[in-house]
């Protein structure tokens, strides 16, 4: 009996001393410096429209067949599913630091039985054990942080991945679109090279042109029946990677019910800066790894001071399988170790990661940046395109009527065909020339969609840190 009281009375000082030391040393866990905005934002972008951009910034197009394809690729790209699951391991890996809050819990279980040449001889074995750190400076707890961080940081990279995705569907959809174009624009030339050239065999058969006429004509349609070719193949690449893009073999052709490229929508509405941080997964990844470096300091900090663990146990011995469970054994312990002397190992761990926060702070810093940037570049860039478009088109018109003039001056003994000829190659590269600086335009407006946008609606069934 007076064991039996001795034991409390062990076990309650040691539950005392526990907890007389978490009292000393609560709220004396590390701390780090602040993480914050690595520079000034500016207050507005150089331009801004009225257009409210949607969520799902494709739709701005009005192309139902390409909100589809879309949201089919979602669900179906591989490289997509590929971040998904990046994302899934990262929170996997924090669930299993958030476990060392808690107790490891053990059962054991030995048996031995002996037949030596004169008796038997049983030992059996059945307990629990329980060991548990508790977590004085916040090593744990820090851990646990930054590995959330981390997975948040890979949900926002999945989110980018979904982005960047949209953006590359779109901009394939109307590559398809404007290649059919391009063929179909071809084919005209070519129909319109082959009157020409009827036409000048017409008045070599009269004695009116000269046969190098003919020649350089018929060059002319070769030329553009190798247009014909290379827009064919082009074609062909833009499907396939459209249906590689899906998810789908690169064989499998996508029916397109647009025939032509769209207009370019209304301005969006850019808004202020730091609503774009904010807002853009990439953005927001950088700043979570930044995060997670700075627990990580933090853990590195506290990996430094003494650790206390409490180990528990009870078990049961009998050399019976009858008798086991009639005594029973308990133990109770508590392990203070303190790190004195590890030649350096640990300051320099703490030096480490602090030197990969600091890079991860001027990362940060240069996403923003970069951000600003793709936004800027986008404006200009489509401001620019609207007005080399109208100098193209105005080309085209010039042409037009150069081609037609120098057409009749010829036919009347006035010019040389030389003239006629370059007038015409001119015509037609400038109109193959505006359709493909229109597909510019558009993929300019969707730069700008993808910059100003933030994470997208996948399906998924995420929690958003």
């Amino acid at each position: 009996m007076q064991g039996r009281t001795g034991q409390k009375i062990a076990e309650c000082a040691l539950m005392l001393f526990a907890g007389l030391v978490m009292a000393i040393f609560a709220g004396c866990g590390s701390r780090t410096m602040r993480v914050s905005l690595p520079l000034d934002s500016p207050e507005r972008f150089s331009q801004s429209g009225a257009q409210e951009m949607p969520d799902e910034w494709w739709t701005a197009f009005g192309d139902t067949a390409l909100d589809r394809l879309v949201g089919q690729a979602l669900q179906s790209n591989f490289s997509l599913e590929s971040a998904w699951q990046r994302f899934r391991e990262a929170q996997a890996i924090a669930d299993r630091e958030a476990a060392g809050l808690f107790p490891n819990i053990a059962s054991f279980f030995d048996g031995e039985v002996r037949r030596p040449e004169f008796r038997n001889t049983q030992q059996f074995q059945l307990g629990l054990t329980a060991d548990y750190e508790l977590d004085l400076w916040g090593r744990i707890r820090a851990s646990i942080d930054a590995e959330q961080f981390r997975a948040s940081a890979t949900l926002a990279d999945y989110l980018a991945a979904a982005l960047s995705l949209s953006a590359e569907i779109v901009r394939t959809w109307y590559r398809v679109i404007e290649a059919r174009n391009q063929l179909w624009l071809v084919e005209q030339q070519i129909e319109t090279n082959e009157k020409v050239l009827q036409s000048l065999k017409t008045r070599f058969g009269s004695g009116q042109i000269r046969g190098v006429d003919i020649l350089r004509q018929q060059e002319l349609l070769e030329a553009t029946r190798e247009q014909k070719i290379v827009a064919e193949s082009r074609i062909a690449v833009v499907q396939h990677q459209l249906a590689v893009l899906l998810g789908r073999s690169p064989w499998e052709e996508i029916d397109s019910a647009r025939v032509r490229l769209p207009q370019l929508p209304l301005l969006p509405e850019t808004g202020v800066p730091m609503e774009l941080v904010r807002r853009r997964p990439d953005v927001q990844s950088a700043f979570r790894e930044l995060k997670a470096a700075d627990s990580d300091l933090a853990a590195a900090i506290s990996n430094q001071y003494p650790r206390l663990t409490l180990s528990a146990s009870v078990s049961t011995y009998s050399e019976n399988a009858s008798n086991l469970f009639e005594e029973w054994a308990r133990s109770f312990t508590g392990s203070l170790l303190a790190p004195l002397f590890y030649g350096g190992r640990l300051s320099a761990e703490v030096d480490r990661t602090e030197a990969v926060k600091n890079q991860l702070l001027y990362e940060y810093g240069q996403t923003i940046l970069t951000a600003f940037q793709e936004v800027e570049d986008a404006l200009i860039l489509e401001q620019k395109q609207v007005e080399r478009i109208r100098s193209l088109e105005q080309q085209l018109g010039f042409a037009r009527q150069t081609y037609e003039q120098l057409r009749i001056e010829y036919f009347n003994g006035f010019a040389d065909y030389l003239d006629v000829l370059t007038a015409l190659t001119d015509q037609q590269q400038l109109q193959r020339d505006v359709l493909a600086a229109h597909l510019t335009l558009l993929e300019y407006r969707i730069a700008l969609y993808r910059a100003l946008a933030g994470g997208i609606e996948t399906g998924r069934d995420v929690e958003r840190n």
